[in-house]
């Protein structure tokens, strides 16, 4: 087991000893530095707790220059794609757009990664770079909540789960944010075990170590723990119904109860009813559409559970102000 006795501070090299683990991360303009600064910094607290430089990390881009983040800081880059030397996991970051200069080279770059059989991670919307690369057919992945209705709509046979990571063979996916942390927590706990992963999460007062099975935000709330586990039930069960909802005989047999008891359930925890969360949940999804896919309108409309356009563009305006026509000429 590790001595887990916290040593002084001290810098971390990018050469791990003692038959550590590199890490690689590529960067593209845009990305997110949050994702990619807990994401490392789990793997230096490990450093630190161990007492020795088991991980190291190395930055990457498409031509080896500096990347702007989409907070506006620049980072110094290691290595152009091209020339990264072996490294256990290749991560890619993305942010705010999957649209970059020297987009064809990380393509290739991860295709070419692929093909040799080594291992391909991804934070946040990287794994929508993962997907255009070819590399996630046949793998469970996860990708940021708000990008996954493009993400399955552009990809309908990669099976992208939303839950907040995923690990599958030699994929390593998460949906960013705090869910970087869960990821490399998860690597360290294969590497060490459960007292130095834990060790870690207290030295960043993250309360409560995710597993791959706990799932992003799947409605208008973004947390519902505390809160009935009959409720959470149900509230998946509706994200995952959005294209054919169940009718509410249906959500309540799955939970065991009676349709009115799910009424009180709905009321007392969400104070609304159930048929209105449904569908505030289906016209959440038609807005992602809208603003991350060409659909048209009306495939969005029954992509989403509505049989008469005129009826989804009424309710649509009813829940954000604005028709789905205008939505799509808005640029994010």
């Amino acid at each position: 087991m590790p001595n887990l006795t916290v040593p002084p501070e001290r810098p971390v090299t990018n050469d791990p000893i003692h038959g550590g683990r590199q890490f690689g991360f590529l960067l593209v303009d845009k990305f997110s530095m949050f994702s990619l600064a807990a994401a490392i910094d789990t793997f230096r607290s490990a450093n630190r707790l161990l007492g020795h430089d088991f991980y190291g990390w190395t930055t990457v881009s498409a031509d080896g220059d500096a990347v702007m983040a989409s907070n506006g800081l620049p980072l110094k880059i290691d290595y152009a794609v091209a020339d990264l030397p072996p490294v256990d996991i290749l991560f890619v970051s993305v942010g705010l757009t999957t649209e970059f200069p020297g987009k064809s080279k990380v393509l290739a770059a991860l295709r070419s990664w692929g093909r040799r059989g080594n291992a391909l991670g991804a934070l946040s919307v990287g794994s929508y770079l993962l997907a255009e690369a070819g590399q996630l057919e046949g793998y469970r992945c996860t990708i940021h909540w708000e990008n996954r209705a493009g993400f399955v709509e552009r990809f309908p046979d990669i099976n992208c789960t939303g839950n907040v990571f995923e690990i599958d063979r030699k994929r390593y996916t998460c949906a960013g944010g705090t869910t970087s942390i869960d990821l490399m927590l998860e690597i360290v706990r294969g590497d060490f075990g459960s007292s130095l992963a834990n060790g870690v999460a207290n030295q960043f007062q993250h309360e409560r170590i995710r597993s791959a099975g706990d799932r992003q935000r799947v409605g208008p709330e973004r947390d519902l723990t505390g809160k009935s586990e009959k409720l959470r039930r149900i509230v998946e069960l509706m994200a995952d119904h959005l294209d054919e909802p169940l009718s509410a005989v249906q959500l309540a047999k799955s939970a065991g109860l009676s349709v009115r008891q799910v009424e009180r359930l709905f009321l007392r925890h969400l104070s609304v009813t159930p048929g209105r969360y449904y569908m505030r949940l289906r016209l959440e999804r038609a807005r992602e559409l809208l603003r991350q896919t060409n659909m048209p309108i009306l495939d969005v409309a029954i992509a989403t559970g509505f049989t008469s356009h005129s009826y989804f563009a009424q309710s649509y305006r009813l829940q954000f102000g604005r028709p789905p026509s205008e939505e799509r000429r808005t640029t994010y």
